[in-house]
């Protein structure tokens, strides 16, 4: 039968209607929406799935699965806050929906947001107990928390529920590994393997695990297999090198990444990986002419061009990498790394101030960004702005709980500021992330060894020795560890261990002279720095010898010695500061106090934010008794660091002396009393405006206490703080004490410049 053109146009219509009610229809096309979206995910492109779970989200806002999907997509993303709404909707609209709790457990674990993770997984243990991997997520919870018992004990059930999950074992072995069960995490490691024998992921966490007890050939036979397994992942090439690195073998090492460089000559980590090579091994030399020969070769990775910025910076070749970096920043403005980059010259350039107000921009942009807040830091830091500067590096250690470099800038503010508890904290932290790094063990080392924990700091300072017996770490601490138990000749002897593996080591060579000292032979402590200096001449050796010689002088020729060693270390490096502020001293001591200013001043010249030289500029007018120069030298400390303890001591003093505004005398004195409460010189400064005010009670208080804390901390008695107790027991009518201390003034110092002021006033008082 023929169908004639009128019923062809009618069939026609009838179909494009039925087809147009199901285009309409929300059901299908959201569910259209959500498998296009699914099949983008499966395929990585992110971005296109995101569109068409929105889509889905569009045709039916109350569409769960197209949520949850939509939260899994942004993860992808790293765009965490969407990702968090999302899985958070997803759970709204459906309760029960066990997959999307368990990855908003996930990321809530991931933020440290461990208050509502516990929630979730609370949820999950109690409705679903039966799926293994609510057990682990549970464990990984528990480890942030530090809770690594319970974290084992859920991995425990994990594995119970599903015993060839590989992956588990793995998780298991890490934390018995963390706990101090080395033999058990072995155990796990080895079933691990047995479980995925040619899976490179286990191999390479038992070579880890071999590497981490100095087992190392051991490590290298599981990572030669694994390369075997899979010869085209240049991240196994990676973990031999490391290896070799702790073994000794760098040739070995730099041959096998050559080679590794040629095989992946396509793949972006594989051709990195030299260059990454001499960065780790700080050649930074060989790491900036690999890096510029990348950079030629592949001058579209930007990974490459960022990275040979990073290298330029740090060789100091500030133009051209101000140059390649304002080449990202045209193009890509809001480019955090490019502005983090931008931060780092200026800072290198001395300009803090840019710096921070760059790398702050950069934080504006990204506020999440640990990197900028770490760079921030150090601009912080390059200011004097201490406080700032701590608690920029806490603020990058919290969003990036694996950056070391925000623990170790933590660890070494915390060796700045005494504070042994905060330094193991940091110390441990590193531990945590770099386990086969000596560096987190030597710093926990000196902690213990600071706070009498000897058995525990010779466990860490033996561990560093351990993982890296070619490095000096170890060893170093090792020797600070036989000085605290006064076994000298064994502290010498890791010194010297250290010097072997650092010959330019100014901390062993100081430490190292320090135990000669302690056992009263100084002319070996000064001939022991000046034979290491004939080995290798440098800044910091000659700085050394000048500061022994000078702190230790007996004649006018060791004045002379400490003068010229002082002179060749600012030969060698004409910034480096202490040996500058300790040459002014040495003039100062010669008697040569204009000489001693202009040498201060020089320094100042090059840095202007060098707040030690005002303080010493200071001193040197006041012994000249130029008050007003003295004082403005203390207030340009002042303005470069508002709170400055010592300056602003100091300049209280001087406005107390000369009758300035003891109202502005007191703060300051106050200010200075606050950060520093064990000095005497600061009690005694805070007494004097007491007196100067009329409050002679106030000020016999802080004259005592300036005593009692010169006994405590073992410093020299101080003739002037006996003279001021002794005028304010005078103005409160007790002239017996008044003349008691003032017989104390002449008896410290015979010679005191106002010794015929003291006399004077014993015999008007005897009158």
């Amino acid at each position: 039968m023929r169908i004639r053109n009128r019923d062809r146009i009618l069939v026609l219509l009838a179909l494009c209607i039925i087809a147009t009610g199901c285009s309409r229809d929300p059901n299908v096309r959201k569910q259209k929406y959500l498998e296009s979206g699914q099949r983008y995910f499966k395929k990585g492109k992110y971005a296109e799935a995101v569109i068409q779970f929105g889509n889905a989200i569009q045709a039916d806002p109350g569409f769960a699965d197209a949520h949850y999907e939509l939260g899994r997509a942004y993860v992808k993303l790293q765009q965490w806050t969407p990702a968090y709404q999302e899985y958070s909707r997803a759970i709204e609209l459906e309760p029960e929906d066990y997959s999307a709790r368990l990855d908003l457990a996930n990321l809530l674990i991931a933020a440290h947001q461990f208050q509502d993770a516990q929630v979730q997984t609370d949820f999950l243990l109690e409705k679903r107990p039966d799926r293994p991997e609510v057990h682990t997520t549970a464990a990984s919870l528990f480890t942030l928390e530090e809770k690594l018992d319970s974290a084992m004990s859920e991995m425990q059930k994990a594995i119970t529920l599903a015993p060839d999950r590989w992956e588990s074992y793995l998780t298991l072995a890490s934390l018995q590994l963390r706990s101090q069960q080395p033999d058990r995490a072995e155990l796990n490691f080895r079933r691990a393997v047995e479980l995925n024998p040619n899976g490179t992921a286990p191999r390479l966490a038992l070579a880890t695990y071999f590497q981490s007890q100095g087992r190392l050939l051991e490590a290298e036979q599981q990572i030669t297999y694994a390369l075997k397994v899979d010869s085209k992942d240049p991240e196994i090439a990676a973990a031999l090198v490391r290896v070799y690195m702790a073994q000794g073998k760098k040739q070995a090492a730099e041959q096998l990444l050559k080679q590794t460089k040629q095989e992946f000559r396509e793949n972006p980590v594989g051709y990195r990986l030299l260059g990454d090579f001499y960065f780790a091994d700080r050649d930074y030399e060989n790491a900036s002419k690999e890096y510029a020969t990348l950079y030629r070769e592949h001058p579209k990775d930007l990974v490459v061009k960022k990275n040979y910025i990073q290298l330029l910076i740090m060789e100091n070749r500030l133009e051209e990498a101000s140059k390649l970096d304002e080449e990202i920043l045209k193009t890509a403005p809001h480019d955090e790394q490019a502005l983090i980059y931008r931060g780092q010259i200026q800072v290198h350039q001395g300009s803090a101030k840019d710096g921070i107000q760059t790398l702050q921009n950069a934080i504006s942009n990204d506020p999440d960004n640990g990197a900028a807040y770490y760079n921030l830091g150090v601009a912080f830091q390059q200011a004097k702005k201490f406080i700032q500067a701590e608690d920029s590096w806490q603020k990058a250690a919290r969003l990036r709980p694996d950056m070391s470099e925000a623990y170790v800038a933590l660890a070494q503010s915390a060796m700045r500021d005494g504070n042994m508890e905060e330094l193991e904290q940091a110390a441990t932290s590193i531990i945590n992330l770099l386990p086969d790094s000596p560096a987190g063990y030597a710093m926990r080392a000196l902690s213990f060894t600071r706070r009498g924990q000897l058995s525990s700091a010779e466990r860490d300072a033996s561990k560093a020795i351990t993982l890296a017996p070619h490095a000096p770490d170890g060893y170093m601490q090792m020797g600070n560890l036989k000085i605290a138990q006064r076994k000298y000749g064994e502290a010498e002897s890791f010194y010297e261990q250290t010097l072997d593996r650092d010959p330019g080591s100014g901390d062993a060579l100081s430490s190292l002279a320090n135990a000669y000292l302690a056992q009263g032979q100084t002319d070996k402590a000064i001939s022991r720095v000046q034979a290491q200096i004939a080995k290798m001449p440098s800044s910091t050796l000659y700085d050394l010898l000048g500061t022994f010689a000078f702190d230790h002088r007996r004649t006018k020729l060791d004045l002379a010695v400490a003068k010229d060693s002082l002179e060749k270390s600012l030969q060698l490096d004409k910034k480096n500061f202490d040996a500058c502020l300790k040459l002014s001293q040495v003039q100062a001591a010669e008697g040569q106090i204009d000489e001693a200013i202009v040498t201060s001043q020089r320094a100042l010249q090059q840095d202007p934010q060098q707040i030690p030289f005002y303080v010493l500029i200071g001193r040197l007018y006041e012994s000249k008794g130029n008050w007003d120069q003295a004082k403005q030298s203390y207030e340009r400390a002042l303005e470069v660091d508002p709170e400055n303890p010592q300056a602003s001591n100091n300049l209280a003093y001087a406005l107390a002396r000369t009758g300035g505004n003891l109202d502005i005398a007191l703060s300051l004195a106050q200010t200075a009393r606050r950060s520093m409460p064990n000095s005497p010189n600061v009690a005694d400064t805070l007494g004097w405006v007491f007196y100067e005010r009329g409050a002679y009670t106030s000020a016999i208080d802080s004259f005592l206490e300036a005593l009692k804390l010169t006994d405590t901390t073992g410093s020299i008695e101080n003739p002037t703080v006996h003279f001021h107790l002794a005028l304010a027991y005078e103005k409160t009518g007790q002239n017996g004490l008044a003349r008691r201390h003032l017989e104390r003034v002449l008896k410290l110092a015979p010679n005191y410049p106002e010794a015929d002021d003291v006399r004077r006033l014993i015999s008007q008082l005897q009158g």
